[in-house]
Formats: C-alpha cells, structure tokens, sequence
C-alpha cells in the first residue's frame, strides 16, 4: 500500500511539475508577444523596414528571420512581426514591408493569420480574380495604404490546385489599397532554393550590398567564355557586351525562353567565387551556346562592378565561368500563337531576344517589339538581327525609342502611351505583354501607361491570366 501511495504522489508530483513547466512557457511565450507588439507600436524611422511573416510549421518565420539579418548586413534597421500580428494602422506606418507568406490547404492562410485575413484584407480587399476572359468590374481602388512599398515571397506547392494562393491574394490587397511593389512577387516551389537565392538577389538590392553570401550556394557547372563582342562603342552608357559561353564537355545543357543564367564571379582569375549574379539568357539551346548581354557597372569611386566586372573584363576568352540555368517559368513564352508585345530596354533586350526566337521556330509570327536605348547611333543592340527579324515577318511590328536623340527625354512608355489605339487592339485579340528590362524608371514607367490605357482591373486580370509578365531587376 506504501508503494501504491509513494507511485501515485510521484505520478500527482510530475504532473504538478509538467503543468508549472507548461504554464511557465505560456507565459513566456505572451511575454514575448507583448514585447512583439509593443516593439511593432513603437515609433517607426522613415528608413525602418518591417518582416512580416505568415508561417504554418515555422518556415516562413525562419525565412523572414533570414532575410532580417541579411537587411540588418546592409545597415538597415528590420522588425520582424507574424502578420497576425498587424492591421492596417500599423502597416501604414512604415515606409516598406517585406511579407514572407506560407500557404495552407487549398490557398487558405496559415492558422496564425487567420485573423489578418478574415478581418483586415476583407475590409476594401480586391475581389477574387474572374476566369480567364472575363472582366473587373469597374471600382475605385482604395488608397488606405498608398505610400507603402512591399514586396512578397509566396510559399507554397505546386501539386496544390492553388498554388502559393495566400501569397498571390496578399499581393492583390495590397496592390488595391494603393501599395507599389519594390519588385514582382516571388514563388517558391517546395522550398525550391533557386527561388531563394532570387529573394535574396532583391535583398542584396534592397541591402545595397553585393557581397551577402547565399544561404545555399548553387550547383554550378563548368562553362568556359568562348567570345566577348562589344555591342556599343562610343555610346554615353556604360560598355556593354554579347557574351558567348560554351557548355561543360559533353553536356547538352536544356533551358527555355525567359530562364536565368546564375553566375559565380570572382574578384580576380582563379580567385575564390563570391555570391551569385541573376542575368537574362539571351539565346537557346539550338543555338548550340549560352549567350547573355551585359553592361559593365563601375561605382562612385570607379570600382568594377563584382558580377559584370568579371565577365566585361577580368575573365578571359577561355577561362571557366561557373555557371547554373535557373528555370523562370514566369517568363517562358507563350505555348499557342497569340499576338505578343515585348517591351524593353537595355541589356532586357536579353530575355526579349530569346523568346522571339522561340516564337521565329515555333511559326508565331505576330510579335512586336518596342525598344529603348540612349542613342541610334551607337546604342542600336542587334540592329542587324532585329531588322532581318522584321524583313522575314519574324517581327510584325520594331519600335526603337532612343532617349537621348532629341531635345526631350523620350521613353518606350511614350511610345506605347502614342501607340495606345494599336496596343488596346492587340490586347483585345488576345496579345500577351512581357516586360524585361530596369525595374526603376523603364518598369514602372511602363506599367502606368498600361494602366492609363487598358485601366488597372484589366491589367491585373491579365497579371492573373499570364498575359503580363515582367522580368525587371
């Protein structure tokens, strides 16, 4: 009986301990939600930014505390919050907002922003995009939060019906209440760390640092620069070149259209590799070479560029380049023969001129082009190319805008903004409209004369059809 009595006071003991230890965690855990909260409520610098994360099982909170700490690198000042944690009020007080958003189910939000979802994006929220064809209704878009720019990285699983759902319709809220987007939103399949490494490339952006490591370093292979051509000598911009790269030996490399080439540069031959550069792939594997434009940087004090500077100058015909092909299904060409603009400037001519040559072997001949570069005398990126494109029906339609060959500046959103009647006609038989270029300046130019002419509900009905796409940097 002594036993029995010893046995049940230790069972009644480490039950009192287990509740005591349990209790101890809650309140633990409410102390630091209310340091959380009161941390988020105090005063915010006009520079500070703000993680907010939606996370089911933690990997969107241990994301955006990575992505915390590669800002802080740069010497920004970063508060990380869950985005239950927010309202309105208290987004509108910050300047800019980096959302990290899980998806759970089928498009529903994590359990933990619930509330955000059900409570703060209701009120004035975009309604659900229609069907592909069909029309917004015409609305006034609310502006509770103009002045704020974010940006958003989409978790979710493409075996889903709605893929990365939650993180596409946090991206239209806060597209309807008036918020620009620093850059496009950025999926993430399954954890797939090519798309990370493309968050992180924003971050370093964002950072003003180019040097940040990658949280996992690319599987690069081998390729080997076969041929450095100068493609505007004499011009007011920078060097820029056509750079051709031979694959590893006995590779048959496979990309598509619209697919990124990450390099590792080096800061001298043979030196170590640093973090990773993004550049447009500029032909395709029929080809039988990888080729890429790329204007060679200097900073304020005249240094080179780290990623243009190895490739413009450092490197030499024949050294190693490490290199990997990211897939970027977001600009792959179109699969059936709709009508196609494609509007650039600059090195985007790069993605642009790889899926008109996609569409040149496919026999989609109504493609148009509209691009812009300084001067027509030395800045004419593949003249030769382009013309014969246009001579064979390859492109229906060339329009070269050069900004610095009159007296005011002139940009290929003026020359969309003239051709308005022509692109609306375009875009009612059906035309897709892929952007590639500079995201300051050229993209946002371009996007608001997109919606000056077809009106902001069609185009972010098209941003849902696939029928505009961008890939600016």
């Amino acid at each position: 009986m002594t036993l029995r009595w010893i046995a049940a006071a230790c069972v009644v003991l480490a039950w009192l301990l287990l509740c005591g230890w349990a209790w101890r965690g809650v309140r633990r855990r409410r102390s630091q939600a209310l340091a959380a909260r009161q941390d988020l409520d105090a005063p915010a610098a006009q520079d500070d930014m703000l993680v907010a994360y939606a996370s089911q099982t933690g990997y969107a909170e241990a994301l955006a505390a990575q992505t915390a700490d590669a800002l802080r690198a740069g010497g920004l000042t970063v508060r990380v919050t869950p985005l239950g944690q927010l309202d309105a009020a208290r987004l509108a007080s910050y300047r800019r907002v980096l959302f990290i958003a899980s998806t759970y189910g089928e498009g529903d939000p994590p359990d933990a922003a619930a509330a955000f979802a059900g409570q703060v994006m209701q009120s004035g929220a975009r309604p659900a995009a229609p069907a592909a064809g069909a029309s917004l209704p015409h609305r006034e878009t609310p502006t509770t939060l103009a002045g704020l720019q974010y940006a958003v990285l989409a978790l979710g699983d493409s075996d889903y019906a709605h893929f990365c759902g939650f993180g596409h319709r946090l991206d239209d809220w806060l597209h309807a209440q008036g918020a620009a987007p620093l850059f496009d939103l950025v999926e993430v399949d399954d954890g797939d760390p090519a798309a990370l490494r493309h968050w992180q490339h924003h971050l370093g952006l964002l950072a003003g640092r180019s040097d940040l490591p990658d949280w996992q370093a690319p599987a690069y292979e081998s390729w080997r620069l076969a041929r450095r051509e100068l493609l505007n000598p004499g011009s007011q911009g920078g060097p820029c070149y056509l750079l051709t790269l031979t694959p590893p030996d006995a590779a048959t490399p496979a990309w598509q259209a619209g697919d990124i080439a990450e390099v590792g540069p080096r800061q001298m031959r043979g030196g170590p590799l640093m973090a990773h550069r993004e550049y447009s792939i500029a032909s395709l594997p029929a080809d039988g070479t990888l080729q890429l434009l790329v204007r060679q940087m200097r900073a304020a004090d005249g240094g080179l560029g780290l990623g243009s500077g190895w490739l413009t100058h450092i490197a030499q015909t024949g050294d190693e380049i490490a290199l990997r092909v990211r897939g970027n299904r977001n600009f792959h060409a179109p699969q059936d023969g709709r009508p196609l603009i494609l509007v650039g400037n600059g090195t985007g001519l790069a993605g642009l001129r790889a899926l008109i040559k996609a569409r040149r072997m496919a026999g989609h001949r109504r493609n148009w082009l509209v691009f812009g570069e300084r001067n027509a005398a030395h800045d004419g990126f593949c003249r030769d190319e382009i013309e014969a494109w246009h001579r064979d029906g390859t492109l229906a339609r060339v329009d070269t805008v050069y900004s610095r060959d009159q007296a005011e500046r002139r940009y290929v959103q003026h020359c969309l903004l003239e051709q308005a009647e022509r692109v609306k006609a375009w875009v009612d038989d059906g035309a897709a409209i892929y952007v590639c270029g500079s995201l300051q300046g050229m993209a946002g130019g371009v996007d608001a004369a997109l919606r000056q002419m077809l009106g902001d509900d069609p185009l972010q009905t098209m941003l849902h059809d696939g029928r505009y796409r961008r890939d600016v940097y």
